[in-house]
């Protein structure tokens, strides 16, 4: 049986952002979920390199503790990994404007990075983390102060140190957000202005363009855009300084063409 968050995708793709479910999201879950009343901001503290190397125990959780561990993962390059559309175990013991029921009522977001202080946000991930917080919001008819750092809400004070940078700063951005005085984000465009015309490609995708681009970049040419794919376009990105999105659009399209 699905659980109540099915918007959850449907909500952050209309704020122009990528989103990857995770197989079998809409059944995952300790249970289901009160009302939203907010969301919870987090830090993986996980593996220094990788898009999302903590997304294996954001489903099945640790031994200490039972997955799944929050309802999204968000990667370095600003994607929104669709973890679970029920309740997850996230917040722990806490209090935020004198919510105690933290895995109920806030939806948990646990964004890459080790948490140190030599390990930078990228702008893309952090511009992402803002908009699908004022997306949920949005949809839910809350404001940016429902919005909490998962150190702001856990006790003891002091039990939790995630996330690391400024809160309230955090909060004002996504509250301009919501209120539509921050532009919108500019869109990869759905088809490549040059060349023919060849559409933009992401996972899902399902064409002859994308046998070539598999072709391209040495992964098994089934014409279907899987994760394979989506992986290794994001390694060549990287490698040749392109933000790793794992989209071919313009950018990556005239890449290929030097490959």
């Amino acid at each position: 049986m699905s659980f109540s968050l099915l918007w959850l995708p449907d909500a952050l793709e209309s704020a122009g952002l990528k989103v990857a479910p995770v197989e079998g999201w809409q059944i995952r879950g300790r249970g289901e979920m009160g009302p939203v009343l907010g969301v919870m901001c987090h830090t993986t503290v996980g593996p220094r390199n990788g898009n999302m190397p903590s997304l294996t125990v954001l489903i099945n959780g640790r031994s200490d503790l039972a997955g799944p561990l929050a309802q999204l993962g968000l990667g370095r390059d600003g994607t929104y990994y669709v973890i679970a559309a029920g309740r997850c175990n996230h917040a722990g013991k806490g209090d935020w404007r004198g919510i105690d029921t933290g895995n109920t009522n806030f939806i948990g977001i646990e964004a890459e990075n080790t948490g140190r202080a030599d390990d930078p946000w990228p702008d893309v991930q952090m511009d992402a983390y803002r908009r699908g917080v004022a997306a949920i919001l949005r949809r839910a008819n809350r404001t940016a102060n429902d919005c909490v750092g998962h150190r702001e809400y856990a006790l003891p004070k002091g039990r939790k140190n995630d996330p690391a940078f400024d809160m309230v700063a955090f909060r004002s951005h996504v509250s301009s957000i919501i209120d539509g005085s921050v532009p919108p984000p500019i869109l990869i465009p759905a088809q490549e202005p040059t060349n023919e015309g060849r559409p933009t490609l992401r996972r899902g995708a399902r064409s002859d363009f994308v046998t070539d681009v598999q072709i391209k970049i040495g992964v098994t040419a089934d014409g279907e855009f899987g994760s394979v794919t989506e992986a290794a376009v994001r390694a060549l990105q990287r490698s040749r300084g392109l933000v790793p999105d794992g989209i071919v659009g313009p950018k990556t399209w005239r890449l290929l063409d030097s490959q």
